[in-house]
C-alpha cells in the first residue's frame, strides 16, 4: 500500500534528471520518449519549476553525457540491449556522447542561480557524481524528483536518496517513461510503497505556501 501522506517538506531542493533533448526532444533524442509524452511532460514541468523557484527552492539537474561508446557498453545489460531489435535501448550506445546535442536541457528548463551536475553515467544520479556533496552543502533534506525515466533513472535515485537519509518526494506529475504508462506506474508503485512519498506537485507547491 501506498503511503500518500506529504513529509515535512524540510529544506527542500528541486532535483531533475535527465531533461535533455536525448530523451525528450524528437528529431534528435536517441532514447525518445514517445512526442506526445514528451511535450505534455515539457509543458507541466516547465512552469512547476518557475513555481518552486519563486518560493525560495533551489533546483538541480543532472545531465547524462559519455565520453565514448566504451563508458556505456561497459555496462552488461546495456551492452546486451546495444543494438537489440525491438530493445527501447537499441541505441543506447549513441545516447548522450559529449558533442552531440542531446546533452542540452529542453528549452525553460534552466533558469539563473540553478545547478547543473552533467557527469550521470548510470542510472543512480549519486554514483560517479558530486551530487550529494551539492545537496548537503546546500543543507538540504528533501528532495522533490522529477524528471525521465520513472522506471530507471528515478526509480534508482530515489532508492538512493532514501538509503542515504534523505526524504524523497517523487512528483508524479513531473516524471514519465519511454517505456510508456505500465513501468512508468509500476516504478511509482514501487516507490511510493517503500522509499519515498509519491504526489503531484500542486499539492506539494499548496502545501509551502
Amino acid at each position: 500500500m501506498t503511503d500518500t501522506a506529504l513529509p515535512a517538506l524540510t529544506d527542500p531542493a528541486v532535483v531533475t534528471i535527465d531533461l535533455h533533448r536525448g530523451h525528450l526532444d524528437p528529431p534528435v533524442a536517441t532514447l525518445p520518449l514517445p512526442a506526445d509524452d514528451s511535450a505534455a511532460l515539457m509543458e507541466r514541468v516547465v512552469p512547476m519549476l518557475a513555481a518552486f523557484r519563486a518560493l525560495g527552492v533551489p533546483v538541480v539537474h543532472l545531465v547524462t553525457a559519455y565520453r565514448d561508446r566504451q563508458e556505456i557498453l561497459s555496462n552488461p545489460y546495456w551492452a546486451l540491449q546495444s543494438g537489440r531489435p525491438g530493445s527501447t535501448r537499441t541505441a543506447i550506445a549513441e545516447h548522450n556522447l559529449i558533442g552531440l546535442p542531446g546533452l542540452e536541457l529542453m528549452p525553460g528548463v534552466l533558469a539563473e542561480g540553478d545547478v547543473v551536475i552533467d557527469t550521470k553515467k548510470r542510472y543512480d544520479c549519486f554514483v560517479g557524481t558530486d551530487l550529494e556533496f551539492v545537496l548537503r552543502s546546500m543543507g538540504r533534506r528533501t528532495l522533490l524528483i522529477a524528471g525521465v525515466n520513472t522506471n530507471s533513472c528515478v526509480l534508482a535515485t530515489t532508492v538512493a536518496a532514501s538509503v542515504r537519509d534523505f526524504s524523497v518526494v517523487v512528483l508524479d506529475d513531473a516524471v514519465a517513461s519511454m517505456m510508456g504508462a505500465g513501468a512508468h506506474e509500476a516504478a511509482l508503485g514501487i516507490l511510493g510503497a517503500s522509499f519515498a512519498t509519491v504526489a503531484p506537485s500542486a499539492e506539494v507547491l499548496a502545501a509551502m505556501t
